[in-house]
């Protein structure tokens, strides 16, 4: 079998995995989903992807409790009842190891809570901002519909497919370009893609896209921490800073640009460049 197909059918798995995270998720079912041996399927996907299954969804899982935590009012022991976590005890103990802080500490002092006091407070000058020209870049990108929160779905397809297609470049950048405004788009319908910048040379077959990364003027706001608590940063971004910066925002998506991996970086270690199009006045 050729290593597409078998790329192809792991992501076949971890699609099945973001569909029905807050479910019970059996390794039989995803070895039936990947139409892989059970007996062998998992050495496969460690193998491929670097990381246990058990490792994936505990990470997707607490991904999405620090989401809920930045960004609701949810119950903690609903959103440890939706990690599947047996008792609040559990997903405290298990929260508290993969993000620094116990949950209700993290709901009130993560790293979204400077950026709320901002946007309460109008401080415009709170959090550096870059004023930058990037160049133009080429990058093979994967679509994505649906919440921001799981563009690493097109992440990982895209590493899949650039690896199969032998196309990934030895030190490979993570970026991401988002076309809709979240709080006036659905999130099931929210337009993004999945990017790495590559050669002028190299082909590229479906379902990869040939991308150009506009090139311009770009304010820069570098964020540490997790991805989930990066909407205040954004509100900050855009209804505190833009307005007295004598900038216009230009009519192309916003860029993110990942300087670490999740997979093996702490989440409040993690580093998001944020970058946002601009034009004179």
């Amino acid at each position: 079998m050729a290593q597409s197909a078998y790329e192809s059918r792991l992501d076949r798995a971890l699609e099945h995995i973001h569909a029905h995270l807050d479910e019970d998720i059996g390794f039989e079912t995803l070895a039936e989903v990947a139409c892989l041996s059970p007996y062998h399927w998992h050495r496969i996907y460690v193998a491929m992807r670097g990381q246990t299954i058990t490792a994936t969804i505990r990470r997707l899982r607490l991904a999405r409790a620090a989401e809920r935590l930045a960004n609701s009012d949810m119950a903690l022991a609903a959103i440890a009842a939706q990690a599947h976590y047996g008792s609040a005890d559990a997903f405290a103990h298990a929260f508290r190891e993969a993000y620094g802080l116990a949950p209700a500490a993290y709901r009130a002092e993560g790293s979204h809570a400077a950026f709320k006091a901002a946007n309460r407070a109008g401080d415009a000058k709170g959090f550096p901002i870059y004023i930058e020209t990037l160049p133009a870049v080429r990058c093979a990108a994967m679509a994505h519909q649906g919440t921001y929160i799981e563009i690493d779905r097109a992440m990982g397809q895209l590493f899949a497919q650039l690896g199969a297609q032998g196309a990934l470049p030895a030190a490979p950048q993570m970026m991401a370009a988002f076309f809709d405004d979240p709080d006036l788009v659905a999130s099931d319908r929210l337009q993004s893609q999945a990017r790495v910048p590559i050669g002028e040379a190299v082909g590229l077959v479906p379902p990869l896209l040939d991308s150009v990364q506009r090139g311009g003027l770009y304010a820069r706001l570098r964020y540490v921490g997790p991805y989930a608590d990066m909407r205040d940063a954004y509100r900050w971004l855009f209804g505190v800073w833009l307005p007295g910066s004598g900038y216009a925002a230009d009519d192309a998506p916003v860029l993110e640009a990942y300087r670490n991996d999740p997979r093996d970086t702490p989440p409040l270690a993690l580093v998001t460049d944020i970058h946002l199009p601009l034009r004179a006045m």
